[in-house]
């Protein structure tokens, strides 16, 4: 096997190909190959800086790493979908054909057996067979979406670059087998992936309130009814209650005097047993 090397990775996929017969599938392979190799010319990447590999219902371009990443995502953005438009326009409605793309960076290794080896772009083919792709591309008229990896968004997109639109990528994230993958959504994301959570700061829900964030109301007073001042909370301290009878602490009685008594309630200064001068300890 050959060392890794640097490379950008293309990979385009038929919505709905399993779905065809032979000859549609025929037809849109055709297709799909066709769009893939104007948009790599339309980018200036010739075939002596590309590797391709056959999936079927899909393609995977393996790119020389000194071609423009820049430029192939210009032409992904404006090309791809005027190409879908000029093919569907001319195809049957069995014959239309709609493309998942994702592009990635990565390090790839080429096996003797001609196979692609890689954990770069083991995650490229996770992003493009995600249901956040696949969800996006149901609810879009132009039947094109694309995701670019983390990498990609780094590297090209956040600096927002002619005809590379920052503002118009999203962060989701790709349920993969090895766990959660990020990447970035060109276009809006789906209703079912969005993140609805949160609660207005610093407000308690109040149960069967309208979006959970409204603080609870006072308390409603029937009309006529005098208004009461609630009760006031006990002093600090200890507070004993006297319900009747000879209170008892551990078999003996209080004896002596007890002061502050209202209510059923001792608080405040109790003296147990006898005078106790202020600073003495019982």
């Amino acid at each position: 096997m050959n060392d890794p090397v640097s490379r950008t990775i293309l990979l385009l996929d038929i919505e709905k190909y399993s779905e065809r017969d032979d000859v549609e599938q025929a037809y849109l392979r055709r297709m799909l190959y066709d769009i893939t190799d104007r948009a790599l010319e339309k980018a200036n990447i010739d075939e002596t800086l590309r590797l391709r590999a056959d999936r079927g219902d899909s393609v995977m371009e393996l790119i020389d790493a000194n071609a423009s990443v820049t430029a192939l995502l210009r032409v992904l953005l404006t090309e791809v979908p005027v190409q879908l438009r000029s093919v569907n326009r001319m195809a049957s409605s069995s014959a239309q054909i709609r493309l998942r793309a994702v592009l990635a960076t990565g390090y790839v290794a080429v096996d003797r057996l001609d196979g692609w080896v890689g954990s770069d772009l083991n995650h490229a083919c996770r992003l493009l067979d995600g249901e956040v792709l696949r969800e996006a591309l149901r609810e879009r008229a132009n039947g094109f979406v694309l995701c670019v990896s983390e990498s990609v968004h780094t590297g090209i997109v956040r600096h927002d670059h002619p005809g590379v639109p920052a503002d118009a990528f999203h962060p989701v994230t790709v349920v993969g087998k090895n766990g959660p993958l990020r990447a970035w959504l060109h276009g809006p994301v789906p209703e079912s992936r969005k993140d609805h959570s949160g609660t207005g700061a610093g407000e308690a829900p109040v149960p069967g309130g309208e979006g959970g964030s409204r603080t609870a109301p006072e308390q409603a007073t029937a009309p006529g009814t005098p208004h009461r001042t609630p009760p006031a909370a006990p002093p600090a301290g200890a507070v004993f209650n006297f319900n009747g009878g000879s209170p008892c602490f551990g078999g003996g009685l209080v004896a002596g005097d007890q002061h502050v008594v209202s209510g059923g309630q001792v608080s405040g200064g109790i003296h147990l047993g006898g005078t106790v001068e202020r600073g003495e300890r019982t």
